[in-house]
């Protein structure tokens, strides 16, 4: 899921996703750092989801996928389309 907070120049978009599912760390990666493992690592929040907060910058489109444990990619649902086999998303 995606949660987005619009700045005058940026959009904060926050990547969540349950927690435990799928187990072990989760990475999202993309566009935005360089396809970076690592990066933006999601972490456990009190509601019982983790998550990553990513500033990028405005009225920009980003591709991204996540990356778990055993070197297991996949996409979120909720992202604004596809580009191949990478998520789309627009700021």
């Amino acid at each position: 899921m995606l949660e987005r907070q619009r700045r005058k120049n940026a959009t904060e978009v926050t990547f969540v996703l349950p927690e435990g599912d799928p187990p072990g760390p989760v990475s999202v990666v993309g566009t935005f750092n360089g396809w970076q493992p690592g990066s933006h690592v999601l972490e456990s929040r009190p509601d019982g989801t983790r998550a990553v907060t990513v500033a990028l910058p405005a009225k920009v489109t980003h591709s991204f996928r996540y990356l778990a444990a055993g070197d297991y990619w996949f996409n979120d649902e909720s992202a604004d389309g596809h580009d191949g086999p990478n998520c789309r998303l627009q700021t």
